[in-house]
């Protein structure tokens, strides 16, 4: 198994530190001593706080959509019930001992000036959520996928804030319950 690097070791640490505590609350000192690395090695590989969370931000997209495509595309081969199926993943997220809402929606707050480069991943970590459904909606020949997929992440969106907020970890089910109906009305 190859060693991870030091770059590598400080994102992962700063990761899961920003997404449990927030950006704003999580000091660069905390994750130095998380990370078990100097401060001269943090700066050598990030020349700010800003850059490392831009970077936290990427890792954390990477990671979150490769795991819903993953996931989606195991659970069934049928198009049209992959469209159901992101719910399904969505739910087992929920229901993970450190779920701490949406990392995305979480940094948005913190960062709320849409011209924010922090914002502007967010915003585009949400873009291809969307593009992926609307892909599935393409594939299950759906009428106007562009608006089906903007609807069904609604109804995502809605369930990630629903269980953070709420502690309603069968928010997904029940969202999924409303794509139910709505991709029933869609085939009618």
């Amino acid at each position: 198994m190859a060693a991870v690097s030091k770059r590598e070791q400080i994102v992962t640490e700063a990761l899961k530190l920003f997404y449990q505590n927030g950006f704003n609350a999580t000091g660069i000192d905390q994750i130095i001593s998380d990370a078990k690395v100097s401060k001269k090695t943090l700066y050598n590989h990030f020349k700010s706080k800003d850059e490392l969370i831009l970077a936290t931000l990427r890792k954390r997209d990477e990671m979150f959509r490769n795991h819903l495509m993953r996931e989606t595309e195991r659970i069934t081969e049928n198009p049209k019930e992959r469209l159901l199926a992101v719910f399904d993943v969505v739910e087992a997220w929920f229901k993970e001992k450190d779920f701490s809402g949406c990392m995305f929606i979480n940094a948005s707050a913190e960062f709320s000036d849409q011209d924010n480069p922090s914002h502007i991943v967010c915003a585009e970590h949400k873009r291809l959520v969307r593009d992926y459904i609307q892909k599935l909606a393409i594939q299950a020949k759906m009428d106007k996928p562009e608006e089906l997929s903007k609807q069904l992440n609604l109804l995502i969106e809605g369930a990630i804030v629903e269980a953070h907020v709420s502690g309603s970890k069968d928010s997904a089910s029940r969202a999924k319950t409303i794509a139910a109906s709505l991709l029933n009305t869609l085939a009618a």
